[in-house]
């Protein structure tokens, strides 16, 4: 992170103006939740892989800023929802816009950075952006209904898995990055490279994000560990350790699964590890963030590529 924000320090500031300015609204609720969803930190990843596909892209221009925002504002909406769905109580140590503001006022405010995301596309006047993004809204849309539809299901596999997170998290990072290439004029091939190295890199993240639902110091994560489990969310750790486990520990990760809370990860932990189902879902991220790392190899080297390199391996060895 701290090579990111050296070399894209400047423009990095030039999107938080963006945001703040595009976050306008004559609706005093609008401003109120945008902003606390906005400002409450996070890593930019999403509107930083924009700016480093582009300048790894030898783009010349100022659309890269607009797109960058375009691209946090289509994420602060699927956080919203996202919680709401959920029934979220902290995100980044923080209390989530539905319990401050309340389901309706969170779902409507998603909606209103959802439609002012296209207002910032449609001003950009080319085609080719607009299809990128409203395919990947599309996607993660689905995304999230195929994770609704699996919730509590204890027979989950990965296939599925790997469905639901490729839509609902991998493909807006496979759009950032290829809408950095689309601007500068890169051939399609090239495009299709850096989509490609986006959606690695979103995997990765993903499966370290779910892995971290059972390791991480609750701190750093600023959530509850167990989260996930308390949705019923059957992620690779779990799928794993059914595949691996005695019948006894089925039994208990659907039992969990199926009808348990987050006070519940203390039966499923010592699951995971005598399966050793934590190592194995990380080395499945490790190998996504190598695959990334090789589909860089459609643009030639430089700084920003060797930084997206760097991501994608941070990606899976972060503590939050």
């Amino acid at each position: 992170m701290d090579s990111i924000n050296a070399l894209l320090g400047t423009e990095m500031n030039a999107v938080n103006d963006c945001i703040r300015t595009q976050l306008a609204s004559d609706v005093a609720l609008v401003n109120q939740i945008s902003h606390y969803i906005v400002s409450a930190g996070g890593k930019r990843l999403r509107p930083a892989l924009v700016l480093l596909a582009a300048k790894a892209s030898g783009y010349q221009g100022q659309h890269h800023i607009d797109l960058a925002a375009i691209i946090e504002f289509i994420h602060t909406a699927t956080l919203l929802h996202d919680d709401v769905v959920d029934e979220s109580a902290q995100r980044r140590g923080r209390d989530t816009a539905n319990t401050l503001f309340g389901n309706a006022a969170s779902v409507l405010v998603g909606d209103f950075l959802y439609s002012r995301s296209f207002q910032m596309m449609v001003r950009l006047d080319a085609m080719a952006v607009m299809q990128i993004l409203a395919d990947a809204t599309n996607a993660i849309a689905e995304g999230e209904v195929l994770q609704l539809m699996t919730a509590g299901n204890a027979d989950t596999d990965r296939d599925a898995y790997f469905e639901v997170i490729r839509n609902k998290t991998a493909r807006l990072f496979a759009a950032a990055a290829e809408l950095g290439a689309v601007i500068a004029g890169r051939s399609p091939a090239e495009a299709q490279g850096m989509a490609d190295f986006g959606m690695h890199l979103g995997m990765a993240f993903q499966i370290a994000d779910d892995v971290l639902d059972y390791v991480a110091d609750e701190d750093d994560l600023g959530k509850n560990l167990g989260d996930d489990l308390a949705e019923g969310k059957m992620t690779l750790p779990l799928i794993i350790a059914m595949e691996q486990g005695s019948d006894t520990q089925r039994q208990t990760i659907r039992d969990v699964v199926e009808n348990g809370g987050s006070e519940d990860v203390d039966r499923i932990l010592p699951i995971l590890q005598s399966t050793n189902a934590i190592e194995q879902s990380l080395l499945v991220a490790d190998q996504a963030a190598e695959d990334a790392v090789t589909a860089l190899s459609v643009l030639p080297s430089s700084e920003a590529t060797e930084i997206m390199g760097e991501l994608a391996r941070f990606s899976v060895r972060r503590s939050a």
